[in-house]
């Protein structure tokens, strides 16, 4: 792999003297710009994180320049009739050696990595959403995870509140009932589910959740079916977390007239047509995460062969706060959740996670689902 030393452009002092404030521009000195390639085992338009990689990079694009900075994006697909392609597809970038970073995501494309990153130790990559392997080596990955459970928390307990207000026309307050529905049962996904029913609960001791999964990210019909039979079953606030097959319950909360929180993009912008029914949407900042990673990797300043979860302190997660949110969900709601964000941002609430060294243990985390499951 080349390797590329940037400069800035125009010092400080030049710049006090343009009257302007000081923003590094970085330049490459051997006239290449720095050159990335996004691998997703999806596809874009899944209105989540896929889009968000994406976006994040078109941005760090726009905001150097392409003689700066450039990249390829890849779409590989994302039924099992795609799966068999992406370690090939992982190792023909590879072999391409022109990219000095390379980056996918998700517990997918795991053992693809462990043994790509094994088989180019010269090879440079990111790897963001799941938690890498380093006892199989790894010194040439950059992994960063999303503490979904502190945004999920925030979710849980609005929508808790929600469920029971007697001025949203959408609801019926006389019972506790809110939706989950999930992607995989995996342990991303239940990390999400483990913060939304202690949301829930720290507002509402008598909550209910059914929950339900559809078996992959991609089918948003199957989706649609499961949120149907929720809101049918009671359920009038809901919460996706399962990619494109998440589009399918924010379908069924328009057929039903009820409500779904969004994920990892800001779902009521970009689902126009829907967006009378989500409140607002649970970010994962996959692409600030990505922006930040990269001008880090361009100043030699990454850390590699380590793990970094970034979470409300970090901007790693959050939760869409404009007019829209401030329109559907009542003050009241806003200022308990406004509250609860800044007490985890202070650490005076450790939400329960089930990722990394500090995992709720299996029979806790079973202990609390149970506990509140819509039978």
């Amino acid at each position: 792999m080349k390797k590329k030393m940037l400069a800035i452009t125009l010092t400080a002092s030049m710049l006090m003297g343009l009257g302007v404030a000081a923003v590094p521009v970085y330049a490459e000195d051997d006239g290449e710009p720095y050159k990335a390639a996004l691998l997703l085992n999806g596809t874009l338009g899944d209105k989540s994180f896929f889009d968000s990689a994406n976006e994040g990079l078109t941005a760090l694009q726009e905001e150097l320049g392409e003689d700066v900075f450039t990249f390829k994006v890849e779409q590989m697909g994302a039924t099992s009739a795609d799966e068999s392609n992406w370690e090939p597809t992982l190792y023909d970038y590879c072999d391409d050696g022109s990219y000095d970073v390379i980056i996918c995501g998700t517990y997918q494309m795991l053992d693809a990595l462990i043994n790509a990153s094994t088989d180019y130790p010269d090879q440079k990559f990111i790897y963001f959403d799941e938690a890498f392997d380093f006892s199989a080596g790894g010194e040439n990955v950059y992994n960063v995870m999303y503490k979904e459970n502190e945004v999920s928390y925030l979710v849980g307990a609005a929508a808790a509140l929600m469920t029971i207000d007697e001025d949203l026309e959408k609801v019926d307050p006389s019972n506790s009932i809110i939706g989950f529905l999930g992607g995989m049962e995996n342990s991303v996904i239940k990390d999400f589910l483990i913060g939304y029913v202690e949301g829930a609960l720290a507002v509402n001791e008598d909550i209910q959740v059914a929950i339900a999964y559809v078996g992959d990210f991609y089918d948003s019909a199957s989706g649609k079916d499961l949120a149907l039979a929720q809101y049918q079953n009671g359920v009038d606030v809901g919460f996706n977390v399962a990619g494109s097959a998440g589009l399918g319950q924010i379908e069924a909360a328009g057929d039903a007239d009820k409500y779904a929180f969004g994920v990892d993009s800001d779902q009521a912008a970009l689902l126009p047509d829907y967006a009378e029914y989500i409140p607002t949407s649970a970010l994962k900042n996959v692409g600030n995460s990505l922006i930040r990673a990269i001008k880090l990797d361009m100043e030699d300043e990454l850390e590699y062969g380590v793990l970094e979860y970034l979470g409300l302190a970090e901007d790693g997660v959050d939760l869409v706060e404009d007019e829209h949110y401030e329109e559907i969900v009542p003050e009241d709601i806003r200022e308990v959740v406004a509250d609860l964000k800044q007490q985890i941002i202070d650490g005076d609430i450790v939400v329960d996670t089930t990722l990394g060294d500090n995992a709720i243990s299996t029979e806790d985390f079973d202990a609390i689902i149970e506990s509140v499951q819509l039978k």
